[in-house]
């Protein structure tokens, strides 16, 4: 066997289904967001518009999270130095965990590096806990999710995306006596459907089951605080785990679970993908509080009212010209355009002939046959910033003959 021929035959098959992936070497302008500068492969440089980022309000760019992590790094210098039970727990660790906390209305929090390792570790801890425990995930759950539940050893039950019937049958099926767990979204990010919470607490009482929610594309986007669709629906109080993330709306890094404190005790006590993981950075950690506290004030509902008016504004117009959107109504914009090939060919188009930046998404994000360009409208992509993008999809969609009939949500 010739290695290096394997590999090349893995990424050859990559580039035939036309969804080989390349990095798009940006620079962020500090002040200046959505704003970047493209560098090319031949080192030229292009001013740019980001309109696929996950930074959804511009938080990244916020000076009150800026000042925090200044005044951390000044303070304590660069790494935390070690993982939380070796020297890596500091005062700015705990005061972002009691931050999360508050925010969720639950007893106590534990922060992970990435809201992926949050997921994985303590979907695939929690039969430790409770010995014979079966998970029922959704179908259309994030891979952190599907890999924690894939790990944990446990019982598993595959419920079709936001099936709450097909839920109930699955539930009736196994023994009542048996722990029992519901894993599922409040917002599925590709195509920006909202999961049934109130129904899936419904059946969790009915069948002793606890809640796990992951609510990663919502925490700083919905709710009063920004706590999420949970505490938007007051539905909070009914979810046993929830899983969210610092590295999106609140524009920083990290991922972490609020629960009561027993379950965050009995998850960093037992949790491997926890206990042996340098902790985040004092700064980083002092950045995520001071974006997470900046979010729950009344500035914050502004940032999130923008957003929402310019996702409203953006989907509006593009169905205006016929365009394919999935529309479920909440912050993300998704156009179907159903071909891997077209949808790597229009991504680069916009970016080199428009300046606008929207990563093409295929399999194995989304199933194949439904790639899609996905935009995320922040408030400060404002009206000059939403018609180049609309005139720009609108003659490209023409030059690439793409059809015009919308999708319904």
């Amino acid at each position: 066997m010739t290695y290096d021929a394997a590999l090349d035959s893995a990424l050859q098959r990559l580039h035939d289904e036309g969804r080989y992936r390349t990095f798009i070497d940006i620079e962020r302008k500090k002040g200046h967001f959505p704003h970047a500068i493209w560098t090319k492969e031949d080192g030229s440089k292009k001013d740019i518009s980001v309109w696929c980022g996950n930074d959804y309000l511009g938080m990244g760019q916020n000076p009150t999270v800026l000042a925090a992590m200044h005044e951390a790094l000044d303070a304590t210098g660069a790494g935390s130095g070690g993982t939380r039970n070796i020297s890596g727990t500091t005062v700015f660790h705990k005061r972002l965990e009691a931050e999360i906390a508050d925010l969720h209305r639950k007893e106590a929090a534990l922060v992970f590096t990435s809201a992926y390792i949050a997921n994985d570790a303590t979907l695939s801890t929690l039969p430790k806990l409770f010995p014979g425990l079966i998970i029922y995930s959704d179908a259309l759950n994030h891979a952190s999710m599907i890999e924690g539940v894939r790990r944990n050893g446990g019982a598993k039950r595959i419920f079709r995306h936001n099936d709450v019937a097909h839920l109930r049958e699955l539930l009736e099926a196994d023994d009542p006596a048996t722990p029992k767990l519901i894993a599922f979204e409040s917002i599925y990010s590709m195509d920006g459907d909202f999961g049934p919470i109130e129904a899936i607490c419904d059946l969790a009482d009915e069948f002793n089951a606890l809640t796990y929610i992951d609510e990663v594309h919502a925490v700083g986007m919905y709710g009063h605080r920004g706590a999420g669709v949970a505490e938007r629906d007051g539905l909070m109080h009914r979810i046993d785990i929830i899983n969210g993330t610092m590295a999106k709306a609140y524009g920083v890094m990290g991922g972490y679970i609020a629960a009561s404190a027993k379950m965050v005790d009995a998850i960093r006590s037992y949790a491997p993908g926890f206990i042996f993981t340098t902790s985040l950075p004092p700064a980083v950690a002092a950045g995520c509080a001071a974006s997470i506290a900046f979010l729950k004030t009344a500035a914050g509902q502004e940032l999130r009212d923008k957003q929402q008016l310019h996702a409203r504004i953006l989907k509006m117009r593009l169905k205006g010209l016929g365009m394919p959107i999935i529309d479920h109504g909440s912050h993300i914009v998704p156009v179907h355009v159903g071909n891997p090939v077209h949808c790597k060919m229009l991504s680069d188009m916009l970016l080199e002939d428009h300046g606008v930046y929207v990563q093409p998404i295929n399999f194995p994000t989304v199933p194949r046959g439904t790639e899609r360009l996905r935009f995320t409208p922040s408030p400060v992509h404002d009206p000059k910033e939403i018609d180049r993008v609309v005139g720009a999809m609108d003659k490209l969609w023409s030059h690439c003959a793409l059809n015009r009939a919308e999708m319904s949500a």
